[in-house]
């Protein structure tokens, strides 16, 4: 066909001229030269043609041209040919406009002539049009109005390419005035009969929602586009999709107005077939968002899904994976659930073939399914062995999968792969993988001696880095298994002389300490680290410091020198804060009672814990629902990299109208009461998140952050003995005002001040030790000089120093966020504990939480980032601004209808009326007014305000021998119960 085309052409060409080929055949020629078994079959006719005509030829058909002048002050000349009565002419023109805008000329200035070409029946010349009013728009938003009339004409067109160009074209034109006469056009779209101007129209409502939220609602294009969801056109049913789910990320509350059921659910499987793999992928993840009504159907939607596994594309393959993963665990039927397990191995293995970038994808993706289910690739561990031409990413990222799934069944396999990665040339791949030994050992513990062994033999090769590594793990598995490996200890003192990093240096120095009695010359090995004591690094001169204390309480008679010698040198040389209060503090123990300092400094350590590094549970679930995301490679949610990120919806859309009232019966009253606290109070300004369920949350007078506080002198309190701590406490001026007390004195201390006094809740641990690699912080949170503060104890429980700290709050219902740098005294050495004080002001994002307290929080420090989350005491969002005007309390709390009013009754008895009033006034609960009631009951009304604006209204009624009873009434209703339990706890604790 090509040979007999091409011959065609040849022979016009002789007729007419090389210069009069026709362009057709003329690319066709072109093309044709290219293939060179094509081009030996036709050389004796291409001959015929000379080189020179064809490049004419061709770049008479090429549009580059257009980029290539070089002309000034065209823009008159452009003018005159936009203006032509020829439509080639006019359409060059266009071209012309269109490459100097790509180049960044600005040709704004024939903004009128461009648009006075629309009205056309060409297409292309249509499309470049439209091209050139989305970019100058903006900048143009008067005269783009003279374009709203084609647009709608064309949106009628019988043409479907050209209405769903004019509707496209519409909805990228950022221009509010265009918006207004975008609706209609996109309302007949929506229902257009041609299925590419319906697909085209969708996406269009997902534009018009980002331009103009509240117009998107109005005119119903929600409901619409859930309608499209049961579309016979797979496209039209993707792009609905992909439109919903844009929307719900910026707009929670949309998901009210989008009903997905059972039969919408089974539609989107029939279309998850048909469509393209990108269609795929929004339908994958909208599923994911989805909550079956039962167990059958988990089971029915996984079976439906599970063919995606085997895709060709690697994102509809992690996409299906996130699905499955997380409906698996809503199911019971333990054979269902290890047959689904088995056909996820297959896929994920098949994308470790893929190319460099696609790998560490996938490796970042499989640690998090690991780590949720390790049983799913427990037989595959070799797919993980790394290759020689292997990235160090990703050599790095298969080395941690395989510790996660080494067994007592393969580790006899990732032993012998690990000894092979540490004869590598890559340093850091060798260390990482000396270190897996050790992780090996720390897990599997029939394999620990295998892993020792292999250590001795790693050490024995005299590299140097490798045998530094080996006795850094050697430590932490002498920690794990005390008393069981220390014959190996002999060996470690040969290479003393060949450590060089502290790491490894501390470490040696640990065990030496630790087995001080087993080993002859420990005082000998300990001398020569001491005698270059200065230029060490801290962390040696610290484990230096501790393990010959160690040695002095196993052999006091013959290292009363050294001691001596150390705590001098920690003391009274060193210019090291943390160095030096330990030499004091191990100094006073050692004078007063040797007895207490054998307790304190040869106690029974903790054993470490064999999984170190696994990310806290319920932010692994959250990442499974982020697999095949940027969350999921980061292995942070995506709140923590993405500005304006609305956190994981565990249920994006609700199953039904009636389920949802089932399992919410609050939902509509709630937003109800929002809605209409935020009618009646409009705040003056707009914190980020004020379209969402809560955004009548916002404060009103934000205070002004405040110093970290000093805590009071007690008179009473005994005063420290002149001795050698004496310059370390002495004269110490924390600054700032004082305050009622210091922020780690317990809540009984508060009271022994003055009454009535504010109430501080006990402090709790908000991050245990077990979820933050030996980190433990408690906090409790209190008001003080009219603002909020919450007082950290920082404990750390490692063998090492930390510091780095830092914290972030997310968003929550009261925009809390830290008010200053959170400043922590540092390094917080092993085993000590830090105070400090926080405060906490209400300028942060809003966003309604569940319960209405919660506060999510990262704390990062020098080790990892570590997420958590707290209750906030209600009474510390109690302003000093309440106390309401007595003539207004009766005229407010007839204005709240009684469906906002609840009854309580207080579980307690025998407070007085006078002692009731001042516990109340001073936790900012105020007292309006007070009377008699009948059989001797006291009536007291109450006022509160939250630090957003929002009233709460109170009558306490106190009766002789029977428990008080609390009726609330606020506009809010959700704030009620908040307000009810932290009455209840300030009465009950502070009386």
């Amino acid at each position: 066909w090509y040979q007999r085309r091409v011959r065609e052409a040849v022979v016009s060409t002789q007729s007419t001229g090389s210069s009069g080929i026709n362009a057709e055949y003329g690319d066709l020629i072109v093309v044709t030269c290219r293939c060179a078994c094509v081009s030996a079959a036709l050389s004796p006719h291409l001959t015929m043609v000379s080189l020179g005509s064809i490049t004419t030829m061709r770049g008479k058909m090429s549009d580059s041209k257009y980029f290539n002048t070089q002309k000034k002050g065209e823009i008159y000349e452009l003018k005159a040919e936009l203006n032509s009565d020829k439509k080639e002419k006019k359409k060059e023109a266009v071209k012309k406009v269109i490459a100097s805008m790509t180049v960044g000329k600005d040709v704004s200035a024939l903004f009128t002539d461009v648009t006075m070409c629309m009205q056309t029946d060409n297409l292309e010349l249509k499309k470049l049009v439209y091209l050139y009013l989305i970019n100058y728009a903006k900048t143009q938003p008067d005269l783009a109005i003279l374009a709203v009339n084609t647009f709608v004409k064309d949106c009628e067109d019988p043409n479907p390419l050209i209405r769903a160009l004019a509707v496209r074209t519409m909805g990228c034109i950022r221009v509010e005035k265009i918006t207004e006469y975008l609706c209609e056009p996109l309302r007949k779209c929506l229902k257009d009969e041609d299925p590419y101007v319906r697909k085209t129209a969708a996406v269009c409502v997902a534009k018009l929602h980002d331009i103009s939220a509240a117009r998107v609602e109005d005119q119903g294009f929600l409901e619409t586009l859930g309608e499209l969801l049961c579309d016979s056109n797979p496209m039209v049913v993707a792009n609905a999709v992909a439109a919903i789910s844009e929307i719900l990320d910026t707009n929670p509350n949309a998901a009210k107005q989008v009903n997905i059921d059972t039969p919408t659910v089974n539609k989107l499987l029939t279309a998850l077939n048909e469509c393209t793999e990108w269609g795929q992928i929004f339908i994958l993840d909208s599923l994911n968002n989805y909550s079956p009504r039962d167990e059958k159907e988990c089971i029915s939607i996984c079976e439906r899904i599970t063919p995606r596994l085997a895709h060709a594309n690697a994102a509809v393959v992690l996409s299906a994976v996130k699905v499955l993963m997380k409906l698996m665990d809503q199911i019971t039927n333990t054979e269902f659930v290890q047959m689904l397990q088995k056909k996820l191995a297959p896929p994920l293995v098949t994308l470790l073939s893929a190319e460099a970038e696609i790998q560490y994808v996938a490796l970042r993706n499989i640690n998090l399914v690991v780590q949720k289910r390790p049983d799913i690739l427990k037989h595959e561990i070799k797919a993980f062995f790394v290759k020689y031409n292997d990235p160090i990413y990703v050599k790095l990222e298969k080395l941690d999968i395989m510790i996660r799934l080494a067994a007592q069944t393969n580790i006899a396999q990732v032993l012998a792969e690990l000894k092979e990665y540490a004869t590598e040339v890559d340093v850091d791949f060798v260390r990482k993988a000396v270190r897996a030994i050790g992780r090996c050992a720390i897990k599997v513990e029939p394999s620990a001696e295998k892993c020792v062994t292999t250590l001795l033999e790693l050490i024995q090769t005299k590299v140097n880095y490798v045998v530094q590594e080996a006795i850094v793990v050697i430590k932490d598995i002498f920690r794990k298994y005390p008393n069981k490996y220390e014959t190996i200890i002999s060996t470690l003192c040969e290479n003393l002389d060949s450590l060089d990093e502290p790491e490894a240096r501390a470490a040696m120095i640990w065990i030496v300490g630790e087995y001080a009695e087993r080993i002859d010359n420990a005082d000998e090995i300990l001398q020569s680290f001491l005698d270059g004591f200065h230029d060490e690094n801290t962390q040696v001169q610290l484990q230096l410091l501790t393990a010959i204390v160690k040695l002095f309480l196993k052999k006091p008679q013959e290292t009363q020198e050294l001691v001596q010698k150390v705590l001098s040198l920690a003391t009274q040389d060193s210019d090291n804060p943390d160095l030096r209060d330990r030499g004091y503090i191990y100094w006073r123990l050692l004078s007063t009672d040797p007895a207490a300092a054998k307790e304190v400094v040869l106690a029974e350590k903790p054993l470490i814990s064999e999984e170190t590094d696994l990310i806290e549970p319920t932010l692994l679930d959250e990442l499974i629902c982020h697999i095949s995301s940027l969350a999921s490679v980061y292995h942070k949610p995506p709140s923590a990299f993405v500005e304006g990120r609305v956190p994981v919806r565990k249920i994006q859309v609700n199953r039904n109208a009636d389920d949802a009232a089932e399992t919410d019966p609050h939902i509509e009253e709630d937003d109800r009461t929002y809605n209409e606290t935020e009618e009646a109070e409009a705040p003056p300004e707009e914190v980020g998140g004020g379209d969402l369920l809560i955004g009548d949350l916002l404060s009103l007078d934000y205070p002004a952050p405040t110093p970290v506080q000093q805590p009071v002198n007690n008179a009473n309190q005994q005063q420290p003995v002149a001795d050698l701590l004496g310059d370390i406490f002495g004269g110490m001026d924390l600054g700032g005002p004082a305050a009622p007390a210091p922020a780690t004195s317990s809540p009984m201390d508060l009271f022994s001040l003055s009454a009535p006094t504010t109430y501080v809740a006990p402090a709790q641990v908000i991050l245990p030790a077990a979820r933050a690699k030996g980190l433990e912080v408690s906090a409790s949170f209190a008001r003080r000089n009219k603002g909020i503060f919450m007082d950290l104890t920082f404990t750390n429980k490692t063998m090492m120093g930390m510091s780095g700290f830092a914290v972030q709050f997310n968003k929550n219902s009261f925009g809390l966020t830290p008010g200053a740098p959170l400043s922590v005294n540092c390094p917080v050495l092993p085993g000590i504990s830090a105070p400090t004080s926080l405060s906490i002001v209400t300028t942060g994002p809003v966003m309604k939480m569940e319960p209405l307290l919660k506060v999510q929080m990262a704390m990062k420090n020098d080790i990892d980032v570590f997420y958590f989350e707290c209750l906030v005491p209600a009474h510390v969002l109690f302003v000093e601004e309440g106390s309401m005007e007595r003539n207004l309390f009766p005229q407010m709390w007839r204005e709240i209808p009684d469906d906002k009013e609840k009854q309580f009754t207080l579980p307690f008895t025998n407070k007085s009326q006078e002692q009731v009033e001042q516990v109340l006034t001073a936790n900012n609960v105020f007292v309006v007014a007070t009377r008699q009631g009948g059989d001797g009951e006291h009536l007291i009304y109450t006022s509160v305000k939250f630090t957003n604006g929002i009233w709460v209204l109170g009558e306490l009624r106190l009766a002789a021998g029977a428990p008080p009873s609390l009726a609330l009434k606020t506009q809010t209703v959700a704030a009620i119960a908040e307000v009810h339990s932290a009455i209840c706890t300030i009465l009950d604790m502070a009386i």
